[in-house]
C-alpha cells in the first residue's frame, strides 16, 4: 500500500493594497513545484497545500482559497507579498499583526517581499534580526525600526525563520527558496526553468543542477546529447559518441565543445552528477550504490568527481539537501 504524502501548507497573505500579481504568481509557482514533485512519486516529498488569507479593516485574516481542502493545521510558511502603493498604517492593523505573530509562534517561516518586510518589522519579530527592504523605503525603515539590522544593499536576507526580500518582483526568489527547502534544489531548479525565472540559492551553494545547452543549432551534436540524456551517459566513449553523431572523432570533439562549452567527458560527468544529486535528494540508497547506478565502477572516483563539480562530498550534499521529515501535517 502506497504511503500518503504529508502536507505542507504555504499561506499567502492578501492585505489592503497587496500586489495581486505576486499573490497569484506565488500560487502558480508552488503549483508547478508540487506537480514536478508529484512526478517523482516519492512519499518523502510533501504535498504543497497553497492557501490565501485575506484581511480587511480590523479583522484577522481568513482563508479564502485552499488548493487542497483538508483538516486545519499549522502553516509551514506565510508569505507576505509587496504593495505597489507602498506602506500605509492601515495595512498593519492590530488584528493582522497579532495573527502574523501567532503564525510565527506556531512554527511558520515568515517571508516578506518589499512592503511585506515592513509588516514583519511592525510585528516586532525582526527586532535584533537582519533584514532587507525596497531601496525607496531604506531610510524611513532604518529610522522607524532602529532595532533591526538593515542590509538594504542585499536583495534577500535569509535569517532562517524570517526571510525578507527587497525587490517588488522578488516574490519568485522567495517562493523558490521555500521550494528548495521543502522539496529540494532539483525541484526548485526545475520550477525556475519551467517558469523561466532565475534562482540562485542552491546554485550559489553547490552549482546549479546540470542544464545542458540545447539551442546551439548543431543537429549532429544535439542528437548525441539526446542520446546521452536517454542512457544517462553510462558506459559511453568518445568513439561511440562520434559514431552516434556520424562524425570523425577529431571533428566530433571540436564541434561538441563548440556547441556545449564542455568536452564530451566533462559533459558526461556533469550529467551523471546531476542524476546522482537527484538520487541523493530523493532516495535512501547508499552512496556506493548511487555511484554504480550513474556509471561509476569506482566509488572513490565518483566521490572525487562529485565534489569537484558541486563543492560538496556526496554525504554532505545529502545531509544538506536530502529530503528529511518536515514539520508538516499528515493527511
Amino acid at each position: 500500500m502506497a504511503m500518503e504524502r504529508a502536507v505542507a501548507e504555504l499561506g499567502v497573505l492578501i492585505y489592503p493594497g497587496a500586489q495581486l500579481a505576486a499573490v497569484h504568481g506565488l500560487t502558480d509557482l508552488f503549483g508547478v513545484a508540487d506537480r514536478i514533485a508529484t512526478e517523482h512519486q516519492s512519499a518523502q516529498l510533501p504535498l504543497l497545500r497553497i492557501s490565501h488569507w485575506q484581511t480587511d479593516a480590523d479583522q484577522a485574516p481568513r482563508r479564502t482559497y485552499d488548493s487542497h481542502p483538508g483538516p486545519e493545521g499549522a502553516l509551514v510558511a506565510l508569505l507576505i507579498p509587496p504593495s505597489i502603493g507602498g506602506f500605509s498604517e492601515g495595512q498593519a492593523s492590530p488584528a493582522l499583526i497579532e495573527w502574523i505573530r501567532r503564525q510565527h509562534a506556531a512554527g511558520a517561516t515568515l517571508g516578506g517581499v518589499c512592503v511585506g518586510s515592513i509588516l514583519l518589522a511592525e510585528s516586532g519579530l525582526l527586532d535584533g534580526r537582519s533584514a532587507t527592504t525596497h531601496w525607496t523605503s531604506a531610510k524611513p525603515f532604518a529610522a522607524r525600526y532602529p532595532k533591526i539590522k538593515l542590509h538594504a544593499h542585499k536583495p534577500i536576507v535569509d535569517d532562517g525563520d524570517l526571510i525578507t526580500t527587497a525587490g517588488l518582483m522578488a516574490w519568485s526568489e522567495l517562493g523558490l527558496r521555500l521550494v528548495d527547502r521543502l522539496l529540494g534544489p532539483s525541484i526548485a531548479t526545475g520550477t525556475a526553468r519551467f517558469l523561466v525565472v532565475e534562482h540562485s540559492d542552491s546554485a550559489s551553494q553547490c552549482g546549479s543542477n546540470f542544464a545542458p545547452i540545447l539551442s546551439h543549432g548543431d543537429a549532429a551534436i544535439l542528437k548525441v546529447q539526446h542520446w546521452l540524456q536517454g542512457n544517462g551517459a553510462v558506459e559511453v566513449s568518445v568513439s561511440v559518441m562520434a559514431q552516434q553523431a556520424g562524425l570523425e572523432e577529431r571533428t566530433f570533439l571540436r564541434r561538441f565543445r563548440a556547441a556545449t562549452g564542455l568536452k564530451p567527458t566533462e559533459y558526461c560527468q556533469h550529467l551523471r552528477v546531476g542524476k546522482a544529486r537527484e538520487m541523493l535528494e530523493f532516495s535512501n540508497g547508499t552512496i556506493d550504490h548511487i555511484a554504480w547506478s550513474v556509471g561509476y565502477a569506482d566509488p572513490g572516483a565518483f566521490r572525487a568527481t562529485f565534489k569537484k563539480i558541486t563543492g560538496l562530498a556526496p554525504s554532505d550534499y545529502r545531509a544538506r539537501f536530502g529530503v528529511s521529515p518536515s514539520p508538516v501535517v499528515s493527511r
